[in-house]
């Protein structure tokens, strides 16, 4: 069961999605769910995927934390301190936001629906 709060994905910047999911597959045996020719899921321990979208990917790795109330976890976020640097929007699966820490360090929020 998902809890507010808690690690819940991990996305993954990729330059070249073909590349990387062949180095993961060889690599580590790693099986991949494609969401059109930019995105590719995994599920290995904890979820995650590599976005090759250079518009939409981050820089560096994206901990995605999960919550029932998207927009109060916003508030949440912004009431610690943090920075909404990408207002909620919807995706496939669900919607989300991204924000920073304290620390200039880029998390996300989702939520289904």
């Amino acid at each position: 069961m998902r809890e507010d709060g808690k690690l819940d994905y991990l996305e993954l910047p990729a330059v070249d999605l073909g590349a990387t999911k062949d180095f993961y597959s060889r690599a580590f045996g790693w099986t991949f769910v494609d969401y059109g020719p930019t995105y590719a899921a995994f599920d290995q321990g904890l979820d995650g995927g590599f976005d090759a979208d250079a518009t939409e990917q981050t820089r560096t790795p994206l901990p995605v934390l999960y919550a029932h109330d998207l927009e109060a976890m916003a508030d949440k976020v912004t009431a610690a301190g943090g920075t909404i640097v990408r207002p909620i929007y919807a995706f496939p699966g669900g919607r989300r936001f991204h924000f920073t820490d304290p620390a200039g360090t880029e998390l996300a929020v989702w939520s289904e629906g």
